[in-house]
């Protein structure tokens, strides 16, 4: 994709890292090998490699915005959630970390944490909670819009969505 971007446009002005897995909510010790590889694979190492493929891309924009969507259990550490926080504790280290080696160009990349939204994923999560209590996500989006503006300066934040 990164090669088709380039030798059509030559720069990517906006990259979203938005895909997510939950996994299984369970004991840390039953968690599978299957479920790591998937969790992991699809949370922190997907996002890795977008940042390998893309990042010369972004940094050819004028303004390349990065972001990734985060979650509260990257630092909450709830019982039976684990494979899901290492998941995102991982990535955004990554993030972060990949933030502060872009401080020399125009180039930005943040983490948006939405909180509890009212996604399929949610659902799975915690099935007995009423979904209408919850943000949909064209509520969440406009954070993600003010994120990829030229004027955003914002960088290696963990920005979480307040609704109202």
């Amino acid at each position: 994709l990164a090669g088709v971007i380039a030798e059509r446009w030559g720069k990517l002005d906006i990259l979203v890292c938005n895909a997510g897995v939950l996994g299984q909510i369970t004991p840390a010790h039953q968690i599978t090998a299957k479920t790591w590889n998937e969790v992991l694979g699809v949370n922190t190492i997907v996002p890795a490699r977008f940042i390998r493929a893309f990042e010369a891309l972004l940094r050819a924009s004028d303004a390349g915005r990065a972001l990734f969507t985060s979650s509260g259990a990257s630092t909450s550490r709830r019982a039976y959630w684990a494979a899901y926080s290492a998941s995102k504790a991982a990535l955004d280290a990554l993030v972060q970390s990949w933030a502060k080696e872009l401080e020399d160009c125009a180039l930005t990349a943040n983490l948006v944490d939405p909180g509890a939204t009212r996604t399929k994923m949610r659902a799975k999560a915690a099935p007995g909670e009423d979904p209408e209590t919850l943000p949909h996500p064209d509520e969440v989006a406009p954070l993600f819009v003010e994120l990829a503006l030229p004027s955003e300066t914002r960088n290696g934040e963990i920005v979480k969505f307040e609704r109202g």
